[in-house]
């Protein structure tokens, strides 16, 4: 992957009221474009592929090339009248407003929106992570006047573990109980193909089980240079009493649903952030949660902050209250921004 674009410090300045909430969503007055409309507008800025963020029917969209490839394998080559990639760091003018992306290390194509107007800079996250994660590029903190932050775990209970030390416990559950075949409720899009590369990083070298719907985007990766490893459909596998000791990854819905029944003796797990909180795991009838999350812990938010540095402060989608509070307390000038209409993803 290329590296991230070196990046200047903001201009001085105070940000004017140049952003507002529609129901469409987040729009740049100037510009004339949203940022992950929740309804379709004629120019978009996409920050990634997920289905809350990117949404079909919109004019022109502006992304990265590999959310626009996500975007057309979830919703076909239609997914937009016009359809315009966007290297890091490659700026784009709205008029007036010069618009560029940084990395946001959240799934593959993962991107924050930097928009810069009469010498002042605003930068909307979307949803990102700090920790290492080898499908997309890492988290590129870029100082501006304004940050625009997701919350999604923003409350001082949250520390997310290495990825390392909950797929471990995966592997020890295979050598505790070898005639149980492991299902593992992923999100099928950052979290199914992060899992797998962590099971190789720690030298599980077998094949790992798809259910179908999460065979498509797995492709997808592994056209995008992202090799998983060998991996092999359910639905081709002939025996399906082999699958005992094995590793199955499906969708979430599916840990409950009639297809999770033809496993032998299958052990419901689940790769979450919101594992955390054991009532939630016992709500979905997880025996092992792991508590793997594709997006920032309180720690890492507390971090990002102290890194961007911005003059203000404005929290979206998530525990924005906790977040918002701290942040006065640290001196900054901070505020939620309700924006309606991003799911609160329950593989977070």
């Amino acid at each position: 992957m290329p590296e991230s674009p070196e990046v200047p410090p903001p201009a001085a300045g105070t940000v004017h009221e140049w952003l507002a909430v529609r129901p469409e969503g987040l729009l740049c007055l100037p510009g004339g474009f949203y940022i992950d409309p929740l309804r379709a507008v004629s120019s978009a800025v996409i920050t990634h592929g997920h289905a809350d963020h990117a949404r079909p029917g919109n004019g022109d969209i502006y992304a990265t090339a590999q959310t626009l490839a996500i975007m057309r394998c979830r919703y076909g080559d239609s997914c937009a009248a016009r359809q315009l990639p966007l290297a890091y760091g490659e700026r784009h003018r709205f008029g007036d407003v010069e618009l560029w992306l940084a990395p946001a290390g959240h799934i593959l194509g993962s991107a924050q929106v930097v928009l810069e107007y009469r010498g002042e800079r605003v930068v909307i996250s979307g949803d990102y992570k700090r920790q290492a994660d080898p499908t997309c590029q890492p988290f590129q903190p870029v100082p501006c006047d304004v940050f625009v932050t997701e919350a999604t775990f923003g409350l001082p209970v949250f520390h997310h573990p290495p990825i390392a030390t909950e797929v471990e416990k995966l592997l020890q559950s295979l050598q505790l109980f070898p005639q149980r075949c492991h299902l593992v409720g992923v999100y099928a899009l950052g979290k199914c193909q992060r899992l797998i590369l962590a099971l190789r990083a720690l030298g599980y070298s077998k094949a790992v089980y798809l259910h179908g719907a999460l065979v498509k985007l797995c492709e997808l990766y592994e056209r995008e240079g992202i090799a998983l490893g060998k991996w092999v459909k359910v639905s081709e596998v002939g025996d399906i009493d082999s699958l005992a000791g094995e590793i199955v990854l499906a969708p979430p819905s599916a840990l409950a649903d009639r297809w999770s029944r033809k496993l032998p003796d299958m052990l419901p797990c689940m790769a979450s952030g919101w594992m955390q909180i054991r009532a939630r795991a016992r709500q979905r009838r997880v025996e092992l949660p792991l508590v793997i999350s594709d997006h920032c812990d309180w720690p890492a938010l507390l971090q990002t902050l102290e890194e961007v540095n911005p003059a203000q402060l404005w929290v979206t989608h998530g525990r924005e209250q906790a977040l918002v509070h701290r942040a006065q307390q640290l001196g900054y000038r901070a505020q939620a921004l309700s924006l309606l209409g991003y799911e609160e993803e329950e593989s977070g």
